[in-house]
């Protein structure tokens, strides 16, 4: 059985990974609020954790490694595929839910896809040039 000493510090790194991977999406997906990005890390960091795209085995994955209910894990990566008006809960006074239009996030995926592929070629032909 793993000692609390290991847990904290699994919970301390994957929260740390999700927050990395928060940031490097919100400055390539600059459309997206916080609290999306925030989810769209938590699913995508958890699909590669939980070695599957289902969304029980996201959230049960997630759930376990950053020490959160299932069910609230499950009910918020749930709710980021709904619309807006779908969502549960109650807005807060002067705050709407916002709801991720996924083609004005498409040019945004189609450039940081190309500068990524753009930088491995230049490394791949810096690496040729050494030869």
């Amino acid at each position: 059985m793993p000692s609390k000493n290991n847990i904290s510090q699994n919970k301390r790194y994957f929260q740390n990974q999700i927050d990395n991977w928060t940031n490097i999406i919100t400055q390539n997906l600059t459309n997206l609020t916080k609290p999306q990005a925030v989810v769209l890390a938590m699913i995508s960091l958890g699909m590669i954790a939980a070695q599957s795209c289902a969304l029980s085995a996201i959230s049960a994955k997630l759930a376990v490694s950053l020490k959160i209910k299932y069910n609230n894990i499950r009910q918020r990566t749930r709710e980021f595929c709904y619309d807006s008006k779908d969502r549960k809960g109650t807005k807060k006074k002067g705050v709407k839910r916002t709801q991720l239009d996924v083609q004005t996030c498409f040019q945004l995926l189609i450039q940081w896809i190309i500068s990524l592929w753009q930088s491995k070629q230049i490394a791949l032909a810096l690496d040729a040039t050494t030869l």
